[in-house]
């Protein structure tokens, strides 16, 4: 019988793994250098959490992704980009490092059991792509808006012609292609991974 909100013991406890997974993938793996951001490769766990346990869950592990990556920008590990967007505007950064996790979480889960029911495969197919198009989306937004004297500034040091230029290459055009094909072509492992669970939890999609 579910306890709370989270679910039974044998669910707690694969949400626990994740939360481990991620803290840990984030931390130490996670974080590639790229210009003066850093390309995350976390939303893998994310996936699979929210694919396992709904859309609740998988906000949830996104706004623990979204913690780690605030931690790692306030002490700086994150690189000088998002250092500088914390000295400009510290809360609004936090929150979108927050948030841009959590929605991210969120719309793979409602990916997942939308699509999920019919064709797990292609609900997973559909959670890889809209997880990344959603961190690095949100983080584009505020970028272009909130933060754009310091994008016009990061333009100007990378010789671009202009802001849309240099997010679509620097940050678009690299940062998401790259989760996104790592999500892709992972996603048949996410697949087996989530079957072997759902096989040994006796569990169904929320």
């Amino acid at each position: 019988m579910n306890t709370n909100a989270f679910g039974s013991t044998k669910k707690l406890a694969g949400i626990a793994v994740l939360v481990a997974i991620i803290i840990l993938l984030q931390a130490v793996f996670g974080a590639i250098p790229l210009g003066p951001f850093t390309i995350t490769l976390t939303m893998v766990p994310i996936v699979i959490g929210a694919a396992l346990y709904g859309p609740f869950i998988g906000a949830f592990l996104g706004a623990v992704f979204g913690i780690v990556v605030s931690i790692q920008v306030v002490t700086g590990a994150a690189g000088a980009g998002s250092t500088m967007m914390l000295e400009y505007q510290p809360v609004i950064t936090i929150v979108v490092c927050i948030v841009k996790g959590l929605v991210a979480g969120l719309v793979a889960g409602l990916a997942v059991k939308s699509l999920g029911k019919k064709n797990l495969y292609v609900g997973i197919i559909a959670a890889a792509i809209l997880a990344p198009l959603c961190n690095t989306g949100i983080f584009t937004i505020a970028l272009i808006t909130i933060f754009r004297p310091l994008a016009e500034q990061w333009a100007q040091s990378a010789d671009a012609a202009a802001v849309a230029s240099f997010i679509m290459v620097s940050i678009i055009g690299v940062n998401f292609v790259i989760e996104l094909t790592v999500d892709l072509i992972l996603s048949p492992v996410i697949l087996r991974i989530i079957q072997a669970i759902r096989l040994n939890q006796g569990s169904s999609f929320q």
